[in-house]
Order: C-alpha cells, then sequence, then structure tokens
C-alpha cells in the first residue's frame, strides 16, 4: 500500500518516503558537490536524474516535490542564492516528465525519450534559462540566445545520458521488481 487515508489526511508510505528522501539526496550530491561549473550558468551534472527517476516511478506529484526540495536544500547547502525561476523550472521538468510518462499509450522507451525530452526543453532549457538570464546575463558579454543555445546543446547531450542510465536501470528485473511495489 503506497498511501493511507486517514481522517482526510494522505499518509505516504515508509518505502515511499525513503525512496523520495533518497532521490532528493541524490540529486544534491549529483548537481552541487560532483557537477563540473564552466561558468556561473553553465553547469554540467546528473542533478535531474534521480528527479526524472522519481517522476517515472511515483508519478508527477511525488516528482515534482523532489525537484522543488533538492533545488532548495541544495542551494542552501552549497550557498547559492535560491533563484525562483530556476526552481520553478525544476519542478516542471519533474512534472513534465512525470505526467508524460504516466498519460502517453506508447512503448515504455519513446515514453522514456518523450518525457525526459520534453521536460528538459521546458524545464532546463526555457525556464531556467529564463531564471539564469534574468539574475547573471547582465554580469556577462553573452546574449540571451547565445546562453539558450549553449543549454539546449548541454542538455540534449545531458538528456541522453540520462535515458540511456534510466533504460538500463529498467531493465535489470530486480529495479523492475522494486519500481512495481510503488504501483501497487
Amino acid at each position: 500500500m503506497q498511501k493511507k487515508k486517514t481522517g482526510g489526511k494522505i499518509i505516504l508510505a515508509t518505502k515511499t518516503l525513503v525512496f523520495m528522501a533518497l532521490m532528493i539526496a541524490l540529486s544534491i550530491v549529483l548537481g552541487k558537490f560532483l557537477a563540473i561549473n564552466v561558468t556561473t550558468m553553465i553547469r554540467i551534472s546528473l542533478e535531474n536524474l534521480p528527479i526524472l527517476l522519481a517522476a517515472i516511478v511515483l508519478g508527477p506529484y511525488k516528482g515534482a516535490v523532489v525537484a522543488l526540495t533538492a533545488d532548495l536544500l541544495g542551494c542552501i547547502l552549497r550557498g547559492y542564492e535560491i533563484n525562483p525561476i530556476v526552481t520553478i523550472g525544476c519542478v516542471a521538468l519533474a512534472f513534465l516528465s512525470g505526467v508524460i510518462y504516466r498519460d502517453m499509450l506508447m512503448s515504455p522507451r519513446k515514453k522514456l525519450i518523450l518525457s525526459v525530452g520534453v521536460g528538459h526543453l521546458v524545464g532546463s532549457v526555457l525556464i531556467k534559462t529564463l531564471g539564469l538570464a534574468s539574475f547573471y546575463l547582465s554580469s556577462y558579454n553573452m546574449g540571451f540566445a547565445t546562453l539558450l543555445g549553449i543549454r539546449f546543446v548541454t542538455y540534449i547531450i545531458t538528456a541522453t545520458i540520462e535515458i540511456a542510465i534510466i533504460l538500463f536501470l529498467l531493465r535489470s528485473k530486480a529495479i523492475r521488481n522494486q519500481i512495481a511495489k510503488f504501483r501497487r
């Protein structure tokens, strides 16, 4: 049982909360501590991999909670300024990926490619780039179109790597069995 309803309140199962916490921690480590900072606006990381996995396994709402929490806690832990537009982009990435993966009627592989691609296009490339531009673009000698182009190419590569890793994980019978427990 994934959630229980008691007195009008929904209580998440312990295993769901533990999985969400693990994905939050992984996102923070991958995005804030193991990332390669090219510039203030360009960071290469796999911070969205655990967020995408949470959205695919648990659905769009819990994935969005993982994204929100990971972004805010990660910024606090690293001393980064919280950028609300970037945080909205992170939440949009998770929510869109979760909705597409849950609702599209196609093979799991095609759903994964579409959900990760659309999630990154909207969340990482469009919304996060707007957030970064609003905070930092005046400090750099770079136009918005240049920044958008750099982030587009960066996220095509990143999304390809994330899709390959998630496909690898989903091919494992042991992992599929664990995921199935969340969907009962």
